[in-house]
């Protein structure tokens, strides 16, 4: 049979999400994958993330409306839910608005462990077919690097959170008892080189490890429905689409190369930037939202100084332990370099924020809390910047982004898709398939000579 878009990857992975192929677009924070972007590739068969992480929930209710009227319910569409330390609460509150409007994919990303709101969500509504087969409502796609956060979402649910959230009436006794036939995800995405959280563990090392780990946890839970393994991180060309399914990923998954696309919803400036990206031109920063632990994310840096100060923020934030501490230079130097107001102005705009979403945390805070709060609004400003677009303020825009989009310019040089203003999302899908298609039929036809 020759190799065709269709026959790449897992077919119980088409059938499961109603894909045409086992590719997936990756949510993108701050609703850089679009609602127009979701919609086009969903309309041509692609699974694909709305970027809800960072957004209002109000917003994202309004995203979920109309990706349901718009391509439907029956295409391939989903909502990335990131995990949020800081307001545990907000992700309850988001399952409420996935639930209600009847979202059945999720994508979970940048857990560091299983939460209570994740497992309501895969558990609710969850039922079983005449032959005793689980049927969940829900799915869950789960992006990872670390091998026991995989475990984790390759095993049941855990039991006190299933027992918790049963005796809160938050699940019925029915779901509470099936939670042990069914795996957390049915699919784990394994992060390589990626843009945003990463932690640039390379694709040959990591993909085969999940698979054998997969493969354990098989054995470990016969009785359980298989869970797939994806591939993500670095994926901005055929070659490595066609690398990433022989070493055994069941679907590819696209993030950094989406944003370089007319549907992205980030400005034409940072498109521009995006496009004549080389593969030397990524650095590591600290993650706004996992900025105390230390959590890396890759970005852009030719043409911005955000890694750079970014890590500026972090170096002092570890070596003080509260804003008082910092030295007047140190802090003018933030306020006029970096910020771009005082330092009062911008708590000032924090403890707003924080007295509406989540009260209680300011009335707790340590000094050393405080600091990183403050230090955080700069994550949030950066990224906001680069939206938006403000030239101005180019040394501080904070561009998710890793060497895949440096791979994707290479590959399309000289090409009819040179320019991002032609990259629509299906087209690029389209094209990325067909030649991973071809370099593997010009791989077996080498190895059938030999």
């Amino acid at each position: 049979m020759p190799i065709s878009r269709e026959n790449l990857g897992s077919a119980e992975f088409l059938f499961d999400y109603g894909a045409g192929a086992a590719y997936v677009l990756g949510g993108m924070v701050k609703g850089i994958s679009s609602v127009q972007l979701v919609r086009i590739a969903a309309r041509a068969g692609y699974l694909a993330f709305f970027g809800a992480g960072g957004l209002k929930l109000d917003v994202v209710r309004e995203a979920v409306l109309a990706l349901a009227s718009d391509p439907g319910h029956a295409a391939p569409w989903g909502v990335n839910f990131l995990h949020n330390p800081l307001i545990p609460l907000q992700e309850d509150a988001l399952v409420d608005i996935l639930l209600a409007g009847g979202v059945r994919r999720i994508e979970a990303s940048a857990f560091v462990q299983i939460t209570p709101a994740l497992v309501r969500y895969r558990l609710t509504g969850l039922g079983f077919d005449d032959a005793g087969k689980p049927l969940p409502r829900q799915r869950i796609l789960a992006k990872v690097s670390h091998p026991e956060i995989g475990r984790l979402f390759m095993s049941p649910p855990p039991d006190q959170l299933v027992s918790a959230l049963l005796h809160s009436g938050r699940l019925t006794a029915a779901e509470a008892a099936a939670a042990c036939k069914i795996p957390l995800a049915d699919d784990v995405c394994v992060e390589a080189d990626s843009g945003g959280h990463t932690d640039r563990r390379p694709s040959f090392a990591l993909i085969p490890a999940f698979v054998r780990l997969r493969n354990e946890m098989a054995k470990q839970y016969p009785d359980l429905p298989k869970v797939r393994v994806g591939a993500a991180g670095g994926i901005g060309s055929p070659e490595a689409v066609a690398a990433a399914l022989m070493l055994g990923a069941d679907f590819v998954m696209t993030g950094s190369i989406n944003q370089c696309t007319p549907e992205a919803g980030t400005s034409d400036v940072v498109k521009d930037m995006l496009a004549a990206a080389e593969p030397q031109d990524f650095d590591m920063a600290p993650a706004g939202d996992l900025f105390e632990i230390g959590a890396k994310v890759q970005v852009l840096k030719r043409g911005t100084m955000f890694a750079a100060r970014a890590n500026r923020l972090y170096d002092i934030y570890r070596t003080h332990a509260a804003i008082e501490e910092v030295p007047p230079a140190v802090l003018s130097e933030l306020e006029n370099r970096v910020f771009g107001r005082t330092i009062a102005d911008v708590w000032q705009e924090t403890e707003a924020y924080y007295r509406q979403a989540a009260p209680r945390q300011l009335e707790r805070l340590s000094p050393k809390q405080r600091m990183a709060m403050i230090f955080r609004w700069y994550f949030i400003h950066s990224q906001r910047l680069a939206q938006q677009g403000m030239i101005g303020q180019r040394a501080n825009f904070q561009i998710h982004c890793g060497p895949a989009m440096a791979a994707c310019n290479r590959w399309l040089a000289g090409s009819s898709l040179e320019d991002w203003r032609f990259r629509h999302v299906d087209v690029l899908a389209d094209r990325l398939l067909a030649e991973a298609a071809q370099v593997l039929e010009q791989r077996y036809a080498d190895f059938g000579m030999r």
